[in-house]
């Protein structure tokens, strides 16, 4: 958490700013001064703003808030270095959520392990209302990971990458790259 640091100097102290005729009374000088001290971290975290709205830099307790903020995966189990690069790219991965290739990016950020995306592709319809569209109408996306891999931090990843209606599971593959153990 943010708090106060200990013997910060103002920037632009209220006391050096006061009449001559406020410095030579005590009781405004000390109190000016405590301003001072509680305006000090203000001054700091606005003069260094830009250092915590840019994810390489943040601190670690403000980045998990900017993750909330652009609704990038928060899983307080994820290295900094994986939070890091979900906050940074977490627009772009928005642009693509819902396509394979965004469900994979996205797999990939959180593991470190590029995932293989099988779906199926494609859509049915009927030109008729009220009819059962021709052909298999089961669509669905797999997912398939090491057995290494965090399976519920994938599963966290695919509830939020995926389409609501599109059903998907994980499998686990050999480290080979083969099928389902």
């Amino acid at each position: 958490m943010r708090g106060l640091v200990a013997e910060a100097d103002s920037p632009l102290s209220l006391l050096g700013q006061l009449p001559g005729i406020y410095v030579e009374d005590d009781l405004a000088c000390r109190l000016v001064a405590a301003f001072d001290d509680v305006l000090a971290p203000v001054f700091l975290a606005l003069d260094n703003l830009p250092a915590y709205l840019d994810p390489a830099l943040a601190p670690t307790d403000f980045l998990r808030w900017l993750g909330r903020w652009v609704a990038a995966v928060d899983d307080p189990e994820l290295p900094d270095d994986r939070r890091r690069a979900l906050v940074a790219g977490a627009m772009a991965l928005h642009a693509r959520r819902g396509t394979a290739g965004g469900v994979a990016a996205l797999v990939e950020l959180v593991t470190g392990v590029a995932p293989v995306i099988d779906e199926s592709g494609g859509t049915a319809w009927s030109t008729r209302p009220g009819t059962d569209p021709p052909g298999g109408s089961r669509s669905g996306v797999v997912v398939r990971v090491p057995a290494e891999v965090d399976q519920r931090i994938v599963q966290i990843v695919l509830d939020g990458a995926c389409p609501a209606h599109l059903p998907h599971r994980i499998e686990t593959r050999t480290p080979s790259g083969g099928g389902p153990e």
